[in-house]
């Protein structure tokens, strides 16, 4: 059985008074303390060697490491398992090397001074990501406390509410929480002037403005999409995302991507959702490109290549759909890369791919259906139903 060797503890504003006494005690005995400037700055142990954050930051890992065998401190702010670094040291040591002492986060500092249930507000961070991952949070009323980059990320957020009909959204940076010198700046998306320190903490009240397009997290419409007319439709979509079941930190492979429409609700359906988008065309490439910075998922991976080569080496998925390049061979080498409860589906509307379908529904099973859907319209001075090409879907689901 390991033992600890290294022990992570969120500091904040109040430094090492704030602290538990075991707290204070393995910051007086370390030998080895490692953190940003501000902790060092807030701890005080005279003995101990000082080590700044490495740089690259993946280096980090390497110089922990270094050191085991000694008394080592790693300081943090805050929770140091909230959208902090303890979390990424501890998916590269064994938990049961490590020991945590958790401070207030700055969540927790937030929501206090603004009165707001912590239960009932989004908690989100831009810090070292892009702002544009907020956006899918954006809706009438919701309240999002957000962790930033630097004091230029109030103005960046507060210019995508702006742009996506959100300026009356009230904001409010607060910073030095719990400290002796905390302050405080309010004021509302689409006037925000203030200069800001660069570690603070933000928070927003969503207020949409007259004649906002309220988007859901999935389901969006087919307007919300910049797209060349070749798309999964609104109604489709909806049926293939509800059996390729996002969920937080899966991973899709969406083949013949298109503009990005099923790959970015599948990242917008679940926290930390990631997808791979493969689409020979560049064109297509740059609509997926810009409808997924638009949209809040600007992390989607979008390849150039043919099917089913292009797939070989890429990280195993959690789900593949296939929208296009299909074939026998496309699915063979998607359910032998998929993960043991993988979930698989495939749409066609050619009779050529149809037929492709029908032979892995023969060789697979799954589940088979054919779609069709009318949406309404004018007939001279009147109305009437207008179908849609059917589509035929193909899903499967792997075993262990």
């Amino acid at each position: 059985m390991s033992e600890v060797w290294l022990n992570i503890i969120g500091i904040g504003e109040d430094g090492v008074e704030g602290l538990s006494k075991e707290a204070r005690t393995l910051i007086s005995e370390a030998e080895i303390i490692i953190g940003g400037d501000r902790h060092h700055k807030l701890a005080d142990a005279p003995n101990a060697t000082r080590i700044k954050w490495p740089s690259p930051f993946n280096a980090m890992i390497d110089t922990i490491k270094s050191y085991k065998g000694r008394a080592v401190v790693v300081l943090v702010t805050g929770d140091p398992l909230w959208y902090s670094v303890g979390a990424r040291i501890g998916r590269a040591i064994a938990p049961s090397e490590i020991a945590y002492y958790p401070q207030l986060s700055a969540f927790q500092w937030a929501a206090t001074r603004l009165g707001w249930s912590l239960a009932d507000v989004e908690t989100l961070t831009v810090h070292g990501r892009s702002a544009e991952q907020i956006v899918p949070y954006f809706a009438p009323g919701v309240r999002l406390i957000v962790l930033t980059k630097d004091k230029t990320s109030p103005e960046t957020v507060a210019e995508l509410l702006v742009d996506r009909g959100y300026g009356a959204s009230k904001m409010t940076v607060l910073a030095a929480l719990g400290g002796p010198n905390e302050m405080r700046f309010d004021g509302v998306a689409e006037s925000w002037k203030h200069d800001v320190p660069d570690f603070h903490t933000l928070a927003i009240e969503c207020v949409a403005g007259a004649g906002t397009q309220i988007l859901p997290r999935t389901g969006l419409p087919d307007d919300a999409f910049v797209h060349d007319g070749k798309m999964t439709k609104r109604a489709v979509r909806a049926l293939a995302l509800s059996k390729l079941v996002p969920t937080r930190g899966a991973l899709l492979w969406d083949i013949g991507c298109g503009c990005g429409s099923i790959a970015i609700e599948w990242m917008r359906g679940a926290p930390e959702a990631q997808a791979i988008g493969l689409e020979p065309r560049e064109d297509r490439r740059a609509m997926a490109r810009q409808n997924a910075v638009q949209l809040g998922t600007p992390k989607l991976e979008l390849l150039n290549g043919q099917v089913p080569d292009a797939l070989e080496g890429l990280e195993e998925p959690d789900a593949v759909f296939i929208g296009g390049g299909l074939s026998m061979e496309t699915i063979a080498v998607s359910i032998n890369a998929l993960k043991p409860y993988g979930r698989l589906v495939a749409h066609a509307v050619t009779l050529e791919s149809e037929a492709v379908l029908l032979e892995a529904f023969a060789k697979h099973g799954g589940e088979l259906q054919r779609i069709s859907v009318e949406s309404t319209a004018n007939v001279g001075a009147f109305h009437g139903w207008k179908p849609s090409m059917p589509v035929t879907q193909w899903s499967w689901s792997k075993g262990v």
